[in-house]
């Protein structure tokens, strides 16, 4: 049951988001690369140092994640690159309707594992039904992990997901996070829509 506390809570966090968003995206159009879940932001802004004319986000639930990769951002200067805490869900549902996603990237989310938690794991059919309205055509979801269980459920929904197919295709960037680092070994997944995008 949603609570009349928590509801006006998902509120404040949609104007805050609305808000920040028209920054992003002053004429209310445009497209970019997100990356959910971006932590400190070490990959995406090596990504939008290398790409500069791609605008690109990253959003990440933890403030201090966010005040971090901010900080990476300005010590680099790039204008192109925003960083915002957000909900992944939220985040789409309040995108403005021409503004498109070209590019989703999941590096090392939490794998929840769990069997009891695997309900808040993020690659599953609604995420994928949300994520195709809110995408251009041409859009690619880059998805990596070194949890093997969540990889063979995430590539279970894509395939099973009529909106999305999985192809075999290079990887978009490659820029070790620490999470790779750590990782004794991970596996990739590269889906692109396939069927059409509409919000």
């Amino acid at each position: 049951m949603i609570t009349p506390r928590y509801a006006a809570l998902v509120e404040d966090r949609r104007r805050g988001l609305t808000a920040q968003l028209t920054t992003v995206f002053p004429k209310g159009e445009g497209s970019f690369l997100c990356e959910i879940g971006c932590g400190h932001g070490h990959f995406l802004t090596a990504y939008a140092t290398a790409n500069p004319t791609i605008t690109c986000v990253g959003i990440d639930l933890i403030g201090d994640r966010i005040d971090r990769a901010c900080r990476k951002r300005d010590r680099a200067g790039l204008k192109n690159l925003h960083f915002l805490q957000a909900e992944a869900r939220l985040f789409l549902e309040q995108l403005p309707p021409a503004v498109r996603v070209a590019n989703f990237i999941l590096l090392f989310p939490d794998p929840w594992p769990k069997l009891r938690h695997h309900k808040n794991r993020l690659i599953q059919a609604d995420f994928l039904s949300l994520a195709a309205r809110c995408a251009g055509p041409s859009c690619r979801l880059y998805f990596r992990t070194d949890h093997r269980p969540y990889f063979e459920d995430a590539s279970t929904a894509v395939e099973n997901h009529p909106e999305w197919e999985r192809v075999e295709e290079p990887w978009i960037f490659e820029h070790e996070t620490v999470f790779q680092q750590r990782a004794p070994s991970h596996d990739s997944l590269v889906a692109q829509l396939s069927g059409p995008a509409s919000r």
